[in-house]
């Protein structure tokens, strides 16, 4: 704001005076009307989001940020009250790199900046070590994301998820690439993170039990580009299909050193390389190939349509699991409305109950925190885009629902 020369000058003027008589002006109390009651502070809950915002996946962090970021804006826009307190709900955003050690820094971080709850991790790898510091702390963790089993498996009441977990989308992929891809052999590469690992293992199993011949089991890492050995020792096999554990970034000059080679086999990936970015950076070499993705197509979810088209004007495209970072948000604030407090014990106490109509899905928790009947869709890489094939699982969705900030509790509607 520009202040006029005029105005400046007295301004400065003033201030010097009091300078100069050694006076401090005190500040006089705001006038309130007589016998209205004083407005009641904001209760304001502090909720912590940790995904890599550096470094090879930051756009899949990010992504996971910005759809958190909307559903905190949504929030505070609906007016909730706690009480007679107005609720306010800051983000505070951490970046791991998609490493386990930063991971346990940021967990240790927003312990110690007294969150209420945490959205997040995004990867396994750094989900996993993370909860520990979460569980210890009493602190509620919510993954949109992180989908190795062991994250909810360790007996940490603290620690929810919102989408399929490895177990059901291992289990799905191989049992597709035998039985509608009609693959007789495979072979398995990943990436050595708990995430890629952990998905191989699952499919492995599933592949096998599908009568899908396992020719080749190779491993490489998750800053790796250069994928030509492990593809010319893979192309002699000859299998009909390449399963791939891990990420995007990974993923695509994986697909173009196959085209390179001559490789015929087609790619087959589970959510880490269902992305945007895939098709996009791996140009034509995507053409044909497969992935997965917990959940239904973005835009058959209950409330897709309107979230895509939200969600694009603020930020662009959806990378990967925005929906799911927003429906985490949204979870914990349906938690804080039953529970009337922002309390991180309260709050902990009410996310088992939840059964709640997000975005994505309707989300309900098993005795592990793991979302109930997860669906997995299945996608091929078709004139530069990701095309829906095939949805497996899952309960049905309702008709498409404009989203909409979180409802007013029923203490709210009094």
């Amino acid at each position: 704001m520009h202040m006029p020369v005029k105005t400046l000058s007295a301004a400065v003027a003033a201030a010097l005076m009091v300078v100069a008589c050694g006076k401090k002006e005190e500040p006089k109390p705001v006038a309130q009307t007589p016998g209205a009651p004083a407005a009641a502070a904001p209760l304001v809950v502090k909720l912590g989001h940790s995904a890599p915002l550096t470094g090879p996946q930051a756009h899949i962090g990010k992504d996971n940020e910005n759809g958190a970021r909307m559903a905190v804006g949504d929030a505070n826009a609906a007016g909730i009250k706690i009480g007679d307190r107005p609720l306010t709900i800051e983000l505070q955003g951490e970046d791991d790199q998609a490493d386990p050690k930063q991971g346990i820094l940021v967990a240790q971080k927003l312990v110690d900046a007294k969150v209420n709850a945490v959205i997040g991790h995004l990867n396994s790898g750094t989900t996993i070590p993370a909860s520990k510091i979460y569980a210890d702390a009493g602190i509620p963790q919510v993954s949109p994301s992180a989908t190795n089993p062991t994250y909810t498996h360790q007996g940490f009441k603290t620690a929810f998820r919102v989408m399929a977990n490895d177990e059901q989308q291992g289990r799905v992929l191989g049992a597709y690439a035998g039985n509608q891809l009609k693959a007789k052999s495979v072979a398995i590469i990943d990436d050595k993170t708990a995430y890629g690992e952990g998905l191989a293992t699952e499919f492995k199993k599933s592949a096998l039990a599908a009568g899908v011949k396992v020719v080749a089991d190779e491993h490489t890492d998750d800053k790796a580009v250069d994928f030509k050995a492990i593809l010319t020792k893979i192309k002699g096999k000859k299998p009909d299909l390449i399963f791939y554990g891990g990420m995007d970034p990974q993923a695509a000059p994986m697909a173009k050193q196959m085209k390179e080679l001559g490789i015929a086999a087609r790619l087959l990936m589970g959510d880490g390389g269902c992305t945007t970015e895939f098709v996009k950076n791996a140009g034509d070499a995507a053409e044909g190939h497969y992935c997965s993705l917990p959940g239904i197509p973005y835009e058959n979810m209950p409330g897709g349509p309107k979230f895509i088209e939200r969600f694009k004007a603020k930020y662009g495209e959806i990378q990967l699991y925005a929906p799911y970072a927003y429906d985490a948000v949204m979870v914990v604030v349906e938690a804080i409305k039953r529970a009337q407090s922002a309390e991180s014990a309260k709050i902990l106490a009410e996310l088992p109950k939840t059964d709640y109509q997000g975005v994505t899905t309707r989300i309900t928790f098993d005795e592990n925190g793991d979302l109930k009947d997860g669906a997995i869709s299945l996608y091929v890489a078709k004139g530069g885009k990701w095309e829906a094939l095939d949805t497996i699982g899952g309960v049905a969705a309702p008709a498409a629902a404009e989203v909409k900030p979180a409802e007013p509790s029923p203490a709210e509607k009094k």
